[in-house]
């Protein structure tokens, strides 16, 4: 009771932070400060103490290069918690690089995937508080995302956000201040990697790391042809011989590989459509579809949904920042967005 108690007290000068925990990348944002840490979820351990060796970027550089001494964790997959301990250790490790710049402990708002279960609440907010949090609210991303690119969110008409991440595409129609229709699956940035892993295995004979696919991706992935047919050098081991071989890879190549998965988002986002009110589907029909994350910036898929959907699709000006973005709105103005949390630390 007296933790709670001085927990209190110590808000009353203490920064309001928000956390975008991704699979991919973990965002933190503070109040009236913006974005102060971007790092990838990922964490290299000590493989027999399990103690933390490194954390983000760096920890990052190191998948596929480890010796047997260590190893390279991503704690969270599609989105959600897989290794609990890991991510609290992580999540420790990227407060203590911020904490000069925070007053004793925080309260924080962590976004999730609409999908995500009681259970998967109830863990992340655990995290969160054992990583030195006095309060923990969570967000759907959607949500989060619908306010990071300035939509209001309470007006009483429809909109569709589909947000590509890392590891899970969420799917959400928006409308007084609430979602009305959601969908999170396993389609994202992780699958479009393993569908190049697999393509590159398949038709040149060589084994790729997930850091090169995603390179790759970066690099020349397409779902439309280009007027210039990019091109990258790609080194793996060849499965012939087992040596190391290089390959020259081209973005036409890709279009079939990535299209595949692609094509599953937009049958999903037909799905919800069928689920939608014609009031709403109205709305989305005259506003447009706004996609957001990482995935958004693949080339060409704005255009490949609109042709498939016959629908207006928005790509907005910065969709890797969307939902970090909304957070930051959000703590600035919580008194009035807080109606839009999923759910708080008291229903626990």
């Amino acid at each position: 009771m007296l933790k709670k108690y001085l927990g209190r007290i110590f808000g009353m000068f203490s920064d309001d932070i928000g956390i975008d925990l991704g699979t991919s990348n973990t965002l933190i944002c503070v109040k009236n400060k913006g974005i102060i840490l971007n790092e990838p979820s990922v964490v290299a351990i000590h493989t027999k103490t399990k103690e933390i060796y490194e954390v983000g970027e760096r920890a990052k550089m190191m998948i596929g290069r480890t010796p047997q001494a260590y190893d390279t964790i991503r704690p969270l997959k599609n989105g959600v918690i897989a290794d609990y301990e890991i991510t609290e250790k992580m999540l420790n490790s990227f407060y203590r690089r911020i904490s000069n710049r925070l007053l004793y402990n925080p309260r924080v708002i962590i976004c999730v995937p609409a999908g995500i279960t009681q259970v998967e609440k109830r863990a992340v907010i655990d995290v969160t508080r054992e990583a030195g949090a006095r309060e923990a609210f969570l967000i759907e991303e959607p949500m989060a995302a619908a306010i990071g690119i300035g939509i209001n969110v309470f007006e009483p008409e429809g909109s569709m956000i589909v947000d590509i991440g890392g590891g899970t595409a969420e799917l959400a129609v928006i409308s007084l201040g609430g979602v009305v229709r959601k969908s999170s699956f396993r389609v994202a940035g992780d699958k479009f990697d393993a569908d190049i892993i697999e393509y590159i295995r398949q038709t040149h004979n060589l084994l790729i790391g997930e850091k090169t696919a995603e390179d790759i991706k970066k690099a020349i992935g397409t779902v439309v042809e280009l007027e210039e047919d990019l091109s990258v050098d790609v080194s793996g081991r060849s499965l012939l011989n087992g040596l190391p071989k290089d390959v020259k890879v081209y973005a036409s190549e890709l279009i079939p590989v990535l299209n595949s998965s692609v094509q599953e988002i937009i049958e999903e986002i037909k799905i919800i459509f069928e689920k939608t009110p014609p009031e709403l589907a109205a709305d989305i029909r005259r506003r447009g579809i706004y996609i957001t994350g990482g995935g958004a910036l693949l080339r060409g898929i704005d255009q490949r949904m609109a042709e498939n959907l016959n629908l207006k699709v928005v790509s907005v000006e910065n969709p890797l920042n969307a939902v970090i973005d909304g957070i930051t709105i959000l703590l600035k103005n919580f008194s009035i967005y807080k109606s839009v949390l999923v759910s708080t630390e008291t229903d626990y």
